[in-house]
């Protein structure tokens, strides 16, 4: 049996929903044999998933979101690191109940991009999501040797916002490791930076932006995108108003559109880069039943969320999935047309979602004892 789940948000890690699932499927079967593979998709844990595939995990002191210092790790391994972005500059980095769209910026992540160079990453994979910022990966540039000028030759001020102040930028001064680096923009976000489908507008409003503020985000980020097209000098900056559309430019706030110019990274879809990482291919072998599975299964979870990953790639290599979560949100059809046999949810045995919260993982622990009687006795 292979555990390849993501997160149930809020109530268990990846790493602890294994556990209760590894626990509950003991009770049933005490001699089976169970291999635990946490996955992630990109966003928030990605660096706990690769941690508890063997990669070790590193701290490095950098500037939150709003300015202040805070300690974010990433993970490392010969030679690849694994960076997630909400490390540095995700809304866990922020104060309860305390939201700032248009000044919060990625400066951190650009520094936890360097901690890793410094530690002798020469890939690294970019995991980008449960950002709090929308500043267009601004920041992150300017932490590594990016200049971002306004009419007076001063810095513009931090945040999506202020980039309506942008007169001039210049990247001649990246950090001269990042052109041997090989950088790898993993997300389940495909949209576009700026428009309808863009940063602002889809994500803006989980960051505390009012319709105002998504306005004034969007032309923000657009003037962003065109200074870049007019002074960002060599390299992929005259191409910036084309990156601006490609997939994964508005992914974590628009980070992805700075990775993509400035880092020169190149984008694929987060679950199949973790699962590259995390050494799937090579785990699956000899199992028999995949359990994997996050909070909430829905549409959402078929647009390249953790659980459908997995399962296309299990399918691929002909062993049935099945999955758990918190809450099920898909018809028959749906899961099976994704390569999920069957799903159980923690509300198919505590109605109170609530209660599903708080006691998540006992709650698991009894679901996966039906799924061991269901499958295995």
């Amino acid at each position: 049996m292979l555990i390849a789940a993501d997160k149930f948000k809020g109530s268990l890690t990846a790493v602890e929903v294994a556990q209760r699932v590894t626990a509950g499927l003991h009770r049933v079967v005490p001699d089976l044999s169970v291999r635990a593979l946490p996955v992630a998709d990109g966003g928030d844990g990605t660096v706990d998933a690769a941690v508890a595939a063997g990669f070790e995990r590193r701290e490095a002191r950098v500037t939150g979101p709003l300015g202040d210092e805070v300690t974010a790790a990433y993970a490392l391994r010969d030679g690849t690191a694994v960076v997630e972005m909400a490390e540095a500059s995700g809304l866990q980095r922020l104060p309860e109940g305390i939201f700032a769209p248009l000044t919060a910026s990625t400066y951190g992540t650009g520094e936890l991009i360097r901690a890793a160079l410094d530690a002798g990453a020469r890939t690294l994979v970019f995991g980008v999501g449960g950002s709090a910022t929308t500043d267009g990966g601004a920041g992150m540039l300017a932490a590594l040797g990016g200049r971002f000028l306004d009419a007076a030759g001063q810095p513009v001020a931090p945040g999506g916002g202020p980039l309506r102040d942008l007169e001039s930028a210049d990247l001649s001064g990246l950090d001269p490791r990042l052109k041997d680096t090989e950088m790898v923009l993993a997300s389940d976000v495909d949209n576009p930076l700026t428009g309808p489908k863009g940063a602002p507008a889809v994500y803006g409003p989980q960051k505390g932006a009012s319709p105002e503020d998504v306005a004034a985000l969007d032309a923000a980020l657009a003037h962003f995108a065109r200074v870049l097209a007019r002074s960002a000098g060599p390299g992929p900056g005259p191409r910036a108003l084309e990156l601006a559309e490609a997939p994964g430019a508005g992914a974590a706030g628009g980070i992805g559109f700075g990775a993509l110019v400035g880092l020169g990274a190149s984008f694929r879809p987060g679950i199949e880069v973790m699962l590259d990482v995390l050494g799937f291919a090579p785990a699956l072998a000899g199992a028999q039943l995949v359990i994997t599975g996050e909070g909430s299964l829905d549409e959402q979870t078929l647009h390249g969320k953790a659980p459908a990953g997995v399962a296309a790639a299990a399918r691929a290599a002909g062993v049935e999935v099945i999955a758990v979560c918190g809450r099920l949100a898909l018809p028959p059809t749906a899961l099976g047309t994704a390569g999920i046999r069957r799903a159980y949810a923690l509300t198919d045995i505590e109605p109170d979602v609530a209660r599903c919260v708080a006691e998540a993982g006992p709650l698991l622990e009894r679901l996966a004892e039906g799924v061991a009687r269901d499958y295995l006795s």
